[in-house]
């Protein structure tokens, strides 16, 4: 039997990618289905994978096209046993059609919602039979359940305060986030290097060596070597600097200027930097005291973390 592992890009990808490593009962014939992007090539390497066409945020179409995806998938030679998403408009196509053929599924809220569900979590909570997780005990309420979170197995410490001579700066894949960048240079002493990764943001006018994507391999192997990064508050690029043991200095995309749908930037920051894992900054009040300070911080991997737990069927 096989256990279909489902999730879009950046985040939602980088989450499920760790959580499944903490979920007991997964049949060992997996295959993966997320959108084809060097993300996916590069973090399911080793894996089995079906790498679709892009479905962005709010994309009926793109929905549209998925759906035809998971039919052929779940309908074919595979014998799926459990379907596991992330998110975020991928799951619309796989979990409503998995439920239609009586098949477990699961659906795990992205830990960037740390007050309301996304839309896909909204709709996805009206479709009788799918299980359904949020990654913080007080929004798990009526069918929403607490699993446990990507963030389980971190925790902040104090370290030396050291000079700051090396900088990651990310702004992810996605909408363009122009702010933080021209944040980040006017802030950064020349002196100092850094390895910027600029997506899909336009750099003109900016003296920087901007690279738009960083095979992710290279990206986690700066970044643990960096003093400081300094990132957009997204899960994947938040994640990444945790398991890294780096304390991030976290910009939150704000969607007063359009940058993002809506805040769930700026709450994932704030409660990352609540619980002493990250700093919070706006790019207009961003200094470099900022990011020193945040290089004086560190943050340990828990030895043992708790398992995800999986409403399984008995």
């Amino acid at each position: 039997m096989t256990t279909l592992l489902v999730a879009s890009a950046g985040g939602h990808l980088a989450q499920l990618h760790a959580l499944a490593k903490r979920m007991d009962g997964l049949d060992a014939d997996r295959l993966w289905v997320c959108l084809d992007t060097p993300q996916a090539r590069t973090l399911l390497a080793d894996e089995r994978k079906v790498l679709l066409p892009p479905v962005m945020e709010r994309d009926v179409a793109g929905v549209l096209r998925a759906f035809g995806y998971a039919r052929r998938i779940i309908r074919g030679k595979e014998r799926i046993r459990s379907v596991i998403s992330t998110g975020s408009a991928i799951a619309l196509a796989f979990l409503p059609y998995a439920v239609l053929w009586g098949i477990e599924t699961h659906y795990i809220e992205s830990a960037a919602r740390v007050s309301r569900p996304s839309l896909t979590g909204r709709i996805l909570q009206r479709v009788p039979g799918i299980r359904l997780y949020r990654q913080y005990p007080h929004v798990a309420t009526g069918r929403w359940r607490f699993g446990g979170s990507v963030f389980d197995g971190f925790r902040g410490i104090e370290t030396e305060p050291r000079p700051v001579r090396r900088v990651v700066v990310t702004v992810g894949v996605g909408r363009p986030f122009r702010r933080l960048l021209e944040a980040a240079a006017r802030v950064i002493p020349p002196n100092v290097e850094v390895l910027w990764q600029t997506g899909d943001t336009p750099i003109d006018g900016l003296a920087i060596e901007a690279r738009p994507f960083v095979p992710g391999a290279e990206l986690e192997q700066a970044v643990r070597e960096a003093d400081a990064v300094v990132a957009h508050a997204g899960c994947g690029s938040a994640l990444m600097a945790l398991s890294a043991g780096k304390h991030p200095v976290l910009i939150p995309r704000d969607p007063d200027h359009g940058e993002v749908i809506d805040r769930h930037q700026i709450e994932i920051a704030e409660w990352l930097a609540k619980r002493g894992l990250a700093t919070r900054c706006d790019p207009e009040t961003l200094r470099f005291d900022d990011i020193a300070r945040a290089a004086g911080f560190a943050v340990e991997s828990l030895s043992e973390v708790p398992r995800f737990d999986l409403a399984r069927r008995r």
